[in-house]
């Protein structure tokens, strides 16, 4: 391995900001590696720090404490225009006198590049884009989905080392941003460069993302690959942020190698939960299981590991698939998404008596 593929390329080493009087930090001591040509994505909730740590990133804020480097370059002195970083805005921050073309050419003419090598690179770019036909239109002509293609081409057209997207997808409407996530991909894989995105929608991040790092109060909760981070949440708190997912109160009353069983009285029910650390008798756990593990039967059903009855509570349809309320004799409501395989399926309703089951290994214990 060489120097250059060992040093990441970015590097975050205990990065803290604070702000207001009393001197909270929005930032608390991050450390964090992203390696070249990634798509790496900051998630987490309002005011998580996020959007602090990229504002940290493009040199629009300065740290308290810590270093970031880039390339190995400490950039604690190289302002904001001098930094091998470019920012795509989540509001595009477009000029509304400028056309398409001359959006895309701004930076460029700011670092007086030759005109011909500026045509060449504009053209490129929307080409990329694909925006080339609409190049002589202004702003307020485009759709949203266009104008977050124009901000992009100009935060690219420059040649970052580093691509910052702040909530990139937000001001799209929810078909065009499931549109726009498979463009944002083709074109990371295109040009090359490492994304950092930040965003607070989960989906977005698993779908785009190759690795993530989930951020609370300013830290960094969990990183890894997203189908990691989902099926494997490392505290309470990443797995009821990444999507949905039924929590069980208990204690361990049983380990049996791997195999551990957690009385749970508001499941009324000994849980089974397979590949568990060993626990020690009697430890306070939480079991987590998402909807989409749970199978859903009328009536009664086969033995299964786990197996709890209940009564449907509301139905939501959501076209692919319907998630279910159940309410369990003493009260616990547990989440079941099913797939919508037939066209209708009425052998489930509001108010008939179900039975939920899962598998052992689509459980998790969580300690904390």
């Amino acid at each position: 391995m060489n120097s250059d593929e060992a040093t990441p390329h970015l590097r975050i080493e205990r990065v803290v900001k604070r702000f207001g009087a009393n001197g909270a930090a929005a930032v608390g001591g991050v450390s964090l590696d992203i390696s070249r040509g990634a798509f790496f994505a900051l998630l987490g909730p309002s005011g998580c720090g996020k959007t602090t740590l990229l504002r940290l990133l493009a040199g629009l804020e300065r740290p308290d404490e810590g270093r970031i480097l880039i390339e190995g370059v400490d950039m604690a002195d190289v302002p904001p225009y001098a930094r091998p970083v470019n920012m795509m805005f989540q509001s595009y921050a477009l000029f509304p006198h400028m056309s398409v073309a001359e959006n895309v050419a701004f930076g460029l003419r700011q670092d007086r590049v030759a005109r011909r090598e500026i045509a060449e690179r504009v053209a490129a770019m929307l080409d990329l884009v694909k925006l080339t036909r609409l190049a002589g239109r202004r702003p307020a002509q485009l759709s949203g989905g266009e104008k977050q293609r124009v901000a992009l081409a100009r935060a690219l057209v420059k040649e970052p080392k580093l691509l910052l997207l702040d909530e990139p997808l937000t001001a799209l409407d929810r078909k065009l941003r499931e549109e726009t996530r498979y463009e944002l991909v083709r074109i990371h894989e295109r040009v090359g460069i490492t994304f950092l995105m930040v965003t607070h929608d989960q989906e977005e991040a698993m779908s785009m993302a190759s690795r993530m790092a989930v951020m609370n109060d300013g830290r960094i909760a969990q990183i890894g690959a997203p189908h990691d981070v989902y099926e494997a949440p490392a505290s309470r708190f990443v797995a009821d942020f990444l999507g949905a997912v039924n929590l069980f109160e208990g204690s361990v009353a049983a380990v049996e190698g791997r195999l551990c069983r957690i009385a749970c009285t508001e499941a009324d029910a000994t849980l089974e939960v397979e590949n568990v650390p060993a626990l020690a008798m009697g430890r306070a756990v939480t079991v987590a299981v998402r909807p989409e593990k749970i199978a859903l039967a009328a009536g009664r059903a086969p033995d299964a590991p786990n197996r709890v009855t209940g009564t449907v509570e509301a139905i939501a349809f959501r076209g692919e698939a319907s998630t279910f309320r159940v309410v369990l004799a003493g009260g616990k409501v547990v989440r079941v998404t099913a797939p919508n395989v037939a066209r209708r399926n009425d052998a489930i309703a509001e108010g008939g008596a179900v039975t939920l089951t899962w598998r052992a290994d689509a459980a998790l214990v969580l300690e904390e």
